[in-house]
């Protein structure tokens, strides 16, 4: 899925989440400094805010994210799908 051209919505990004077994907060990159300027308080993100910043700006999510089936991971580092895809 290419998160740029084609974001997921809500309902995906919910799926994901729950695949990934990771609060949503957690694919969010925080180093970016788009997300430096969109969260100037630097507090922690409820899920639904941070569900809401991923719908929103794409650009700010962890990727490559592979599915397979229930399960999903981070693509990064390597072996995480190498995990994946040897299950």
């Amino acid at each position: 899925m290419n998160y740029i051209n084609a974001p997921p919505g809500e309902k995906k990004l919910r799926e994901l989440v729950a695949k990934l077994n990771i609060a949503p907060r957690d694919i969010i990159r925080t180093k970016e400094p788009l997300y430096r300027e969109l969260n100037p308080e630097r507090r922690e993100l409820t899920d639904d805010e941070s569900i809401a910043l991923l719908v929103a700006h794409p650009e700010l999510m962890q990727r490559p994210i592979a599915e397979r089936g229930a399960r999903a991971v981070i693509g990064r580092p390597l072996e995480n799908l190498k995990t994946l895809l040897g299950d």
